[in-house]
């Protein structure tokens, strides 16, 4: 441990502020001893969306607060124990990963494989620093903990509640979408996952999809929305960060008028961000919850454990680690209980789900002319 953290930890140093992360740097001698430190520490990155982004980064902020035992509202120990840096550009990747190291926190997370190179460079440089990575299982090293999902579970699970709810509509020969961000194996997960939901209730339903390449330009989903939407298209499912807004706008602009259309969230519970004006109503009939937050519960928990593993661990729905999300009352019971009895039988095996875009096209029926592609 270096610098302010380390500080904290030994309670022989006296005069140290706790106020803020430079804690150390302001100590007094006038100030009393500091207590010893009862707890990790962690410095969460988060690409320019920040945790606000209402889906990943805010699930991953959600997980560190649970275990700290604050709120979204009340983060009382933010800059004691745990903060946030959100690097607004990919250059300030590795010298935010250096800036956290040399500040001594026991655990640094990186969430998402934009971070892989300049994580895999600094952690090399600093094998005694503890690291986790989130949506990464290629860098081998010993001091990070890799966490994956199963996010074609959860993925497959909407796409059915989509098709169950076309099916309660009475809607003949229903079309869904899938909206993307930035190609690549992670997203393909998504996508693959809830084409096989949907054709699991209706096996020659058909499947749109298109990808922003951007994590953030909501506009152009909202355009592709729209188009779809005017189409014909029943629900769209959006795996692409903060770009998905546009397609959850969309979907409240069209469900406000009247039009029989949805919008399918991810990582988070988007149900509040579908709501329409002055309505309890929302547009988003369910989100796939990919939830980050039991991931870093667990990597915490190792950390003070001191159980902590250099090692890629997959969190799926037997785990906790993937879901869905049964907020919106237009997603019934009978629907509800549908789902949750294929939600048991993906666990028990029953159900096999491909993971990949090689695997699912040798599915009788898969569409062959997706834009998904396996790194």
């Amino acid at each position: 441990m270096k610098k302010s953290f380390l500080c904290l930890s030994l309670a022989a140093l006296a005069a140290v502020s706790l106020i803020g992360l430079a804690g150390c740097q302001k100590k007094s001698a006038a100030s009393p001893a500091a207590p010893a430190r009862e707890d990790v520490t962690v410095r969460l990155l988060t690409d320019a969306t920040g945790i606000d982004d209402k889906s990943f980064n805010a699930a991953a902020w959600r997980g560190i607060l649970e275990y700290y035992g604050d709120t979204w509202a009340n983060a009382s120990k933010r800059g004691t124990f745990y903060d946030v840096v959100t690097a607004q550009t990919q250059d300030m990747y590795i010298p935010n990963l250096r800036q956290a190291t040399d500040e001594g926190y026991d655990l640094i997370v990186a969430t998402g494989f934009t971070w892989a190179d300049a994580l895999g460079e600094v952690a090399a440089d600093n094998p005694d620093q503890k690291y986790m990575i989130v949506d990464v299982d290629w860098l081998g090293s010993s001091n990070i903990m890799q966490s994956v999902y199963a996010e074609h579970e959860g993925s497959f699970l909407v796409g059915a509640a989509a098709a169950l709810k076309a099916k309660a509509d009475g809607i003949e020969n229903p079309r869904f979408g899938f909206i993307g961000g930035v190609p690549g194996a992670t997203i393909t997960k998504f996508e693959v996952g809830y084409v096989q939901g949907v054709l699991s209730i209706f096996p020659n339903a058909e499947i749109v999809d298109y990808y922003v390449n951007s994590w953030g330009e909501p506009a152009l989903a909202k355009t592709q929305a729209k188009n779809w939407y005017d189409s014909g298209v029943y629900a769209i499912y959006s795996a692409a960060g903060g770009s998905g807004n546009g397609t959850i706008a969309q979907a409240k602009e069209y469900r406000a008028a009247g039009r029989n259309v949805w919008a399918i969230g991810v990582d988070s519970d988007q149900h509040e961000e579908g709501l329409l004006p002055n309505s309890t109503e929302s547009a988003v009939l369910t989100s796939m919850l990919k939830r980050v937050e039991t991931s870093l519960v667990y990597v915490l928990n190792e950390i003070k454990n001191g159980t902590f593993k250099g090692e890629v661990i997959t969190f799926d729905l037997s785990k906790d680690g993937v879901g869905y999300s049964t907020t919106n009352p237009a997603l019934d019971r009978d629907i509800v209980t549908q789902l949750n009895t294929l939600q048991q039988q993906i666990v028990s095996g029953q159900i096999k789900i491909a993971a990949t875009n090689a695997e699912a096209q040798k599915i009788a029926g898969f569409p062959q002319n997706l834009k998904a592609i396996d790194d």
